[in-house]
């Protein structure tokens, strides 16, 4: 009896190594979610990078002599909406840096040992802002002729698969595709074989593109995902006849002032730059980008971006159809995030694990934050308006 016990034992896990050996097998990236798991702020260095030159004057913000000290006790709200104060709240998101820049003046920095305002860090998702950027510069160009144009008169290697024969570029930026795509949500079996962990993982992105299936027809359903926006960024190389890490550097960084070099990470060497959550920069260089949309898209003399594109992809959307999310009803438009409720007209970059780029025109404020997960809702309207003198309240 017992003998019988131990072959069966023996041959489950038998079946079992042989189960995993298989799925490794077609699926290679799987070795390498096992090993790192969630990535981190430094993750990124496991992959080759493309590296973006600094501009040749950069651009410098005042830094106040004195800091606002004041804001660390203003009272703020984290995700389960638990009020404390902003030091508190951002002790509990383990913020690595959360800086505050008001009339092209620092007046507020917070770091985490060993960070500073110049120290390259990961933003992941706010990747995706930069690509809504680089493609208004595309359109502007005439690289690409428009956003209902078909993805495949720019991407043709996808023709061998009939999902994408009605997909057009304005379903990719508004995140209805319709291409099925599986998140992290759903625990920790479900996170491991995501489609959000296979494409951060995998070594070949366009590989795995050219498999994609559809789950609902184009235009119809809204979901985020990071596939809409590697598809565009497969367009714009195609478009524009330049790498992303290139286009992006000619068209946007050297024109802005930066100071630092930042870089995009590629799947591999001379490979697709993973635009939906690889993009590298510092944090002082980062709010350069927010700088470049108050100014609605100038820098100095120059109209780097066009205005009417900065005027289109920030303001809030009334697509019903696109959810909203937090008190403050933040909607996704053009791969921004744009806050629907109250004295409005502020918006946002965001990527996992509360890395931000906030812009708030009314009160001319920027805010950069990087965290190694975040404390959640939504601080940075109430922070822009206390600093202004204008009056604010959370809804009840």
């Amino acid at each position: 009896m017992i003998k019988k016990i131990g072959y069966g034992l023996a041959l489950i896990i038998s079946i079992f190594v042989l189960v995993l050996c298989i799925l490794f097998i077609r699926r290679p990236e799987l070795m390498r979610v096992l090993r790192y798991q969630s990535p981190d702020a430094e993750t990124y260095k496991l992959y080759p990078q493309s590296i973006v030159r600094a501009a040749d004057t950069p651009f410098h913000f005042v830094k106040a002599e004195r800091m606002r000290e004041d804001l660390d006790s203003i009272r703020v709200f984290d995700r389960d909406k638990k009020e404390m104060s902003l030091k508190a709240y951002l002790e509990e998101g383990k913020t690595n840096l959360f800086m505050v820049i008001r009339n092209d003046t620092v007046i507020y920095q917070k770091f985490a040992p060993g960070y500073s305002d110049t120290t390259l860090t990961t933003l992941f998702s706010v990747a995706k802002s930069m690509v809504s950027i680089m493609l208004g510069q595309a359109i502007e160009e005439g690289k690409i002729k428009s956003l209902d144009d078909p993805l495949l008169r720019y991407v043709p290697e996808l023709k061998s698969n009939p999902v994408f024969d009605q997909l057009t570029l304005r379903n990719l930026m508004e995140m209805k595709s319709g291409l099925e795509f599986s998140g992290i949500d759903g625990g920790l079996v479900a996170a491991f074989l995501s489609d959000e962990a296979k494409y951060y993982y995998t070594q070949d992105m366009k590989k795995e593109l050219l498999k994609l299936r559809a789950e609902h027809p184009p235009g119809k359903i809204w979901k985020y995902k990071s596939i809409d926006v590697l598809l565009l960024s497969w367009a714009l190389e195609n478009a524009t006849g330049k790498k992303t890490a290139a286009y992006f550097q000619d068209k946007v960084w050297t024109r802005i002032g930066t100071e630092y070099p930042a870089s995009w990470g590629l799947d591999h060497k001379d490979g697709l730059a993973n635009t939906a959550s690889r993009f590298q920069a510092t944090a002082i260089d980062l709010a350069k980008i927010g700088r470049l949309y108050l100014l609605k898209g100038a820098y100095k003399d120059h109209q780097v971006i066009p205005e009417e594109w900065v005027r289109h992809t920030v303001q809030g959307s009334a697509d019903t159809s696109i959810t909203t999310k937090g008190w403050q009803k933040t909607r996704q438009n053009y791969l921004w995030w744009v806050p629907l409720e109250g004295d409005n007209g502020d918006f946002a970059a965001e990527g996992m694990r509360g890395q931000r780029l906030y812009v708030d025109p009314l009160t001319n404020t920027i805010i950069v934050q990087l965290a190694l997960r975040g404390a959640g809702d939504y601080p940075y309207r109430k922070v822009s308006r206390y600093l202004s003198g204008l009056p604010f309240t959370y809804p009840r």
